[in-house]
C-alpha cells in the first residue's frame, strides 16, 4: 500500500537524535552543527521507491555537500519482520550505492516518531537554525508499480534541489511542497503511532 508524508508544520524545531551506524558509531544532531542546512532522509534497503531514487539521491547529497548541506539517512523499519533492512544489510546497501553520508539505525523507532516519518522515502530539510524548511518529495519520479503504472519519469531531485538552493541562499521556503510517497514505515507490532 502507498503511503505519503504527514507534512508537519514548517518552522518545527528538529528533534534531537543519537543513533548508531552499522559499525556502531553514534551520530548525534550536534555532529552536523557546522552545516548550513541538514537533510534527514528516512529510507530503507528493500523499498522499491527508495531503490528507484537512491543513486540520484546519493549524487545529489554529494553535489551539495561542498555547498553546506549535510545529509543523514535513517532506517527505522522493524528488522524482525524485514530482515533485509538489518544493520549488516544497511552496510552492504550503503557500500553498493556509495553513500557519502551516515546511514543510521533507529531500532527503537522513537526517532521516526519524533520526526513524524510515515513512509520510505520521507525527507525533512532543516535550515541553519534547524527549523523545518521543506518536507516532501525528492521529485515527481516514481517506480512503476500498481499505484504508478505510467511511463517512467527520470529522477532529477528537482523539488529538493529548489528547496536546498533556497535554504542555502537564505530565501523563504518554497510555497508549494508536495508530499513524498512510498512504502509505509514498518512499525514493530504494538509500536505503531497514530498515523501508522
Amino acid at each position: 500500500m502507498r503511503y505519503e508524508s504527514l507534512m508537519p508544520d514548517l518552522g518545527t524545531p528538529i528533534p534531537q537524535f543519537a543513533l548508531p551506524d552499522p559499525s556502531g558509531r553514534i551520530f548525534e544532531l550536534k555532529d552536523f552543527a557546522s552545516a548550513r542546512a541538514l537533510l534527514v532522509a528516512f529510507v530503507c534497503n528493500h523499498c522499491p521507491f527508495v531503490q528507484h531514487l537512491i543513486d540520484g539521491f546519493v549524487a545529489f547529497a554529494s553535489e551539495y555537500a561542498p555547498k553546506g548541506l549535510a545529509t543523514v539517512a535513517i532506517s527505522s523499519n522493524d528488522i524482525a519482520t524485514y530482515p533485509d533492512d538489518a544493520p549488516e544489510k544497511m552496510a552492504e546497501f550503503a557500500a553498493a550505492h556509495n553513500f557519502g553520508f551516515p546511514y543510521l539505525f533507529d531500532e527503537s523507532q522513537q526517532v521516526a516518531k519524533a520526526f513524524g516519518a510515515a513512509c520510505t522515502p520521507d525527507f525533512f530539510l532543516y535550515d541553519s537554525n534547524r527549523r523545518l524548511y521543506y518536507r516532501g518529495q525528492f521529485d515527481n519520479s516514481r517506480p512503476q508499480t500498481q499505484y504508478f503504472p505510467g511511463p517512467p519519469v527520470p529522477v532529477t531531485g528537482a523539488d529538493m534541489r529548489a528547496a536546498v538552493e533556497a535554504a542555502l541562499a537564505g530565501k523563504p521556503a518554497p510555497a508549494t511542497q508536495m508530499p513524498s510517497r512510498g512504502c509505509s514505515l514498518k512499525w514493530k507490532p504494538g509500536n505503531e503511532p497514530s498515523w501508522g
